[in-house]
């Protein structure tokens, strides 16, 4: 590459002549190839620099930003000739300054390159940053799908088969992972107990506590214990984790089945109403006895108890079913209720089926804004005969 020595004589009054224009452009295609030539932000610049010093002979150059330097460090006075790199939106994303020979004036030559490198290394630089963020939004996605593979795997890998009862659940997470929680564990003495839970917030955070959440639920309920005292527990241990765990505190509900006396308990710490529907299509809430677990230390809870008849069915479910907007219309508890009491679904796989189909024909399709989990559990009418 013919260097800026032979190119002209310092002065405003310099022109380019053809010869020199195709040397120009030789030497600054050449320059674009190698400072294109990779796309790690800190070997872009260091190219730069490299090609400022030894191929326009410059005394040296330099990223002040960025802390590069290559030759003599320009001055810091502002005579020192400065080319910003900014990025196609116009923002400036870094600046060259370079240190001429003796501190001569640049040749036209000179400035001409200078200001050509300048905007094929800002070209450069931002496609490295973009590639940078590229690498790096793959590997979140990736790290994302691993927690969500493994969050889908701390739900029930398979329920109970319980002789005169449908039993199922449905979870889907409004981003990759989230803050729902739901469990079925089979208790010493024969009964079932149940959970639907749901951490405030949504996203990898409230998917930390809710695994937190889970260790301890398995933990305590391994005991048969009392379903008040595994309440209280449960509030206890969430408290006792700290400031940041109560700012995310969790509603639950729990529930025991006891398959033969055909009863449930039910124990609803700051939860959405659970809901049983009776044959005859009448129901009944089971609405908060206490506050959200974790939210205040010493809390106790109450309990409810009814009987489960043949042909009863219940519903325990987050808020993301019920907070579905079309507008500024909310689907609602209501509606929901509404929707379960009426589904002709004997199974309890198809009235969560049936629920999800008219929460999606009433949301039009749009993107589910919430965390979304049900727990169903239906009694056959059959079981009439076999009492019998």
């Amino acid at each position: 590459m013919e260097t800026a020595a032979g190119m002209g004589v310092p002065g405003n009054g310099e022109t380019i002549d053809l010869q020199q224009q195709v040397a120009r452009l030789q030497a600054l295609l050449e320059a674009s190839r190698q400072v294109h030539a990779t796309v790690e932000e800190e070997e872009v610049l260091e190219q730069v620099l490299r090609i400022v010093v030894r191929e326009l002979e410059m005394a040296g150059a330099a990223f002040p930003e960025a802390g590069m330097c290559y030759g003599a460090e320009p001055a810091a006075e502002d005579g020192a000739p400065r080319y910003p790199l900014e990025d196609r939106d116009g923002k400036r994303m870094t600046e060259l300054v370079v240190a001429s020979p003796e501190g001569r004036e640049l040749t036209l030559y000179e400035t001409d390159f200078l200001e050509g490198l300048a905007l094929q290394a800002a070209v450069a630089l931002e496609n490295a940053r973009n590639h940078k963020r590229n690498i790096e939004f793959a590997r979140l996605q990736q790290d994302l799908e691993a927690a969500r593979t493994i969050q889908r795997s701390l739900l029930p890998n398979k329920l109970p088969a319980i002789p005169g009862y449908s039993l199922a659940f449905r979870s889907d997470a409004c981003y990759e992972v989230g803050g729902d929680y739901l469990d079925v564990v089979e208790q010493p003495d024969g009964s079932v107990l149940m959970a639907v839970a749901d951490v405030a917030g949504k996203g990898l955070a409230s998917a930390l506590m809710s695994s937190s959440f889970r260790s301890a639920f398995r933990a305590m309920a391994a005991s048969g214990p009392e379903l008040t005292d595994l309440a209280a527990g449960m509030n206890q241990y969430h408290w006792a984790e700290g400031e940041e765990a109560r700012r995310r505190y969790v509603t639950a509900i729990f529930v025991r089945l006891y398959p033969e006396a055909g009863c449930i308990e039910v124990v609803n710490a700051g939860h959405n109403p659970g809901f049983l529907v009776m044959p005859d299509g009448e129901a009944r809430l089971f609405e908060a006895a206490g506050t959200p677990l974790g939210l205040l230390p010493g809390m106790r809870y109450q309990s409810e108890e009814c009987g489960l008849t043949p042909g009863a069915r219940l519903l325990f479910y987050t808020d993301g079913l019920t907070e579905v907007f079309r507008g500024d219309e909310e689907f609602g508890a209501e509606r929901l209720l509404r929707t379960f009491s009426e589904s002709k679904a004997e199974k309890a796989d198809d009235m969560l089926d049936a629920l999800w189909a008219a929460i999606e024909e009433f949301s039009g399709g749009s993107r589910q804004a919430d965390d979304m989990t049900a727990l169903a559990l239906s009694r056959s009418a059959a079981a009439t005969e076999m009492e019998g």
